[in-house]
């Protein structure tokens, strides 16, 4: 059996092209965590370079509202498993092309706008396992910092992660191919068959 593909951040555009729906991976390096709050400020505000903490740019943002421990003024996550990235659809596509990210992870999919934004910009979509919080808070070697958390709260605050081996399966990719949209249309045309019977 064929392990999964090794990815390091931050990853380029030729990275991401070459992966294609299905894949599994293994992401090691930095990424970033960001849901409703953190999307909408910043495609509202688009801050300039050096005014964020971290230079989004190849990096991959994680739909994640982690659960984190303090002691001593030093984080550690606790639980991190993934949100359902649909909420994020009206500002993802905005979100790719002003911070060059090259890759979203969350859980369920996103919609044709993002899909759309996938292919035009060399991004792609990763599901991140569900129902696993604390074994993949566990692939979280260090955080390295936060942003926002005062004002938004730790649910919503970005958090710079350093991850090691976080799994994940390409079902999104930049040539347009949408797993999840495919999984919709089988199970439609199996419930229609039933129906029929």
């Amino acid at each position: 059996m064929v392990g999964p593909l090794r990815l390091k951040t931050p990853l380029s555009a030729d990275d991401v092209r070459g992966l294609k729906a299905g894949d599994v991976v293994s992401i090691s390096g930095m990424i970033v965590t960001g849901r409703d709050r953190v999307h909408k400020y910043l495609v509202e505000n688009m801050p300039q370079p050096g005014e964020l903490p971290v230079d989004l740019a190849g990096t991959i943002i994680y739909h994640c509202g982690p659960v984190m421990r303090e002691k001593d003024g030093v984080f550690t996550a606790v639980a991190a498993g993934p949100t359902t990235s649909i909420r994020m659809e009206m500002y993802e596509p905005r979100f790719i092309r002003g911070f060059g990210i090259r890759g979203i992870m969350g859980k369920g999919g996103m919609g044709g706008h993002t899909l759309q934004a996938l292919r035009e910009n060399g991004c792609v979509y990763f599901n991140a396992v569900g129902g696993a919080a604390v074994y993949l808070a566990d692939r979280i070697e260090r955080v390295i910092g936060v942003w926002k958390l005062e004002e938004f709260g730790p649910a919503e605050a970005l958090w710079i992660l350093e991850v090691k081996d976080f799994p994940a399966v390409v079902t999104m990719d930049a040539h347009g191919n949408n797993i999840h949209r495919e999984i919709e249309q089988r199970s439609l045309g199996r419930f229609r068959e039933l129906l029929g019977k």
